[in-house]
């Protein structure tokens, strides 16, 4: 196969795109079914087994519905809109690493994380272009709180993602890596205020809450996607989920060391290593507990069949060659998902933000600290030296990032916005 790289490339793209829209798919479920178990419900249960086909339902529904265009809209941008973003989502997954090994590596850009940056920014024309080509007040109105949300959030993200260049000497996703697994020190551990600054941006620019004010649907019924239905409305609904995806592998592999196990130089907990097949022993175990509660026969045996299924695929990993093997997309895969549930979580916890609310955090909060965050760095690695000590790196890394968060704090928090205009009406 090394005679035919780019037929081995493109069943690796059809590899991670059919992964990827399954991800996707049962996203979407997981979503209803940790926010129903939070709000003491269910969740979907109708189809399938607990629920477990709802998203085949889902699609099929989508697809049959009728695909209605407005008729004032501008018929091109309205149709190619949704396509726009979905695209620029799955494209970036061409440059993440999934491991060490070329089999879980599509392409390994010196430029890789540029390249990041630059495709995913484009998904937001799909917003605007979707916005403004539905020829209607709401849309329009969404996509423009889009861009600008876009605009005051990218600043902060891109300037968090300067400092981890700074630290690991290389654009490439996999050089990156690579430097964590020399230090030994996972990039959190050096940028914990750049990772806070990442993720706060990184939740912004996906429209999630608290900060989905483009598709505020008090204010804007539905925000830029109104006018869409049918298939088109399930594309931007892809474009969502699958940039959740990407900014949590793109968070992985930038401040949680990758495909790397949590401590991998400390030999005292090489006993994670047996962690995968003990991960599907315990989902067969909770699998084999829901199937004996079920009244249905037939859902009965299919869990049954899950669980006994995982119970030998747990046999199967457990063999050291084939843990080995897995061990890196284990991982991967545990650390994105572990992000991806977070953000359920905002979304069950965190109030919708007011737009003055949101430029305020963006403008006020995140660019400050996201630019002390990048000076305190160059500074302490000017200061460290060209080698410098595991332990030095990190006290000294730790106590500039404290320092920048006392000093944005005292700077810009000293009087809130609410305070000043209260001065500003009263005159005092």
């Amino acid at each position: 196969m090394e005679n035919y790289p780019l037929l081995v490339a493109a069943i690796k793209i059809v590899i991670v795109f059919l992964v990827l829209s399954g991800v996707v798919a049962y996203m979407v479920l997981a979503e209803r079914k940790v926010l129903a178990f939070m709000q003491a419900r269910l969740g979907p249960m109708r189809v399938g087994p607990w629920g477990l086909f709802q998203p085949a339902a889902d699609g099929l529904k989508l697809l049959l519905k009728e695909d209605i265009i407005p008729a004032g809209a501008d018929k091109f941008v309205f149709l190619i809109a949704p396509v726009i973003s979905v695209v620029a989502a799955f494209t970036v997954f061409a440059v993440i690493p999934y491991g060490p090994s070329s089999a879980l590596i599509i392409t390994d850009l010196n430029v890789g994380l540029l390249f990041v940056v630059a495709v995913s920014s484009l998904g937001i024309y799909g917003i605007i272009l979707g916005g403004w080509a539905s020829n209607s007040h709401y849309p329009l109105l969404g996509s423009l709180r889009s861009a600008a949300q876009l605009v005051s959030y990218e600043i902060p993200a891109g300037m968090a993602i300067v400092g981890v260049l700074l630290v690991s000497n290389s654009l490439s996703l996999v050089k990156i890596v690579e430097a964590q697994q020399s230090s030994g020190l996972w990039n959190f551990f050096l940028q914990p205020l750049g990772f806070l600054i990442f993720l706060i941006a990184a939740v912004a620019e996906t429209n999630r809450n608290p900060f989905d004010l483009p598709e505020a649907e008090s204010e804007l019924t539905a925000g830029f996607h109104t006018e869409y239905s049918g298939f088109r409305f399930a594309l931007y609904f892809m474009a969502e989920y699958t940039s959740m995806v990407l900014v949590s592998a793109l968070a992985v592999v930038l401040f949680w060391g990758g495909w790397l196990r949590p401590f991998a130089s400390v030999a005292a907990l090489d006993f994670l290593n047996y962690l995968p097949p003990v991960s599907l022993l315990m989902i067969a175990g909770v699998v084999f507990f829901f199937a004996r509660r079920n009244p249905v026969p037939a859902e009965k045996w299919f869990l049954v069949a899950v669980a006994a299924g995982s119970a030998v695929l747990a046999g199967v990993v457990a063999v050291p060659v084939v843990m080995t093997a897995v061990q890196p997309i284990f991982w991967f895969t545990a650390k994105v998902f572990a992000l991806l549930y977070a953000f359920i979580w905002y979304r069950a916890t965190f109030p919708r933000y007011r737009y003055d609310q949101l430029m305020n955090v963006g403008w006020r909060w995140l660019i400050p600290l996201a630019l002390g965050n990048l000076i305190a760095t160059a500074c302490v690695l000017w200061w460290a030296g060209p080698n410098p000590g595991r332990l030095k790196l990190f006290f000294a890394m730790l106590a500039a990032n404290l320092a920048v968060a006392i000093v944005v704090a005292l700077l810009v928090g000293w009087r809130s916005p609410t305070a000043a205009a209260v001065e500003k009406q009263t005159g005092s």
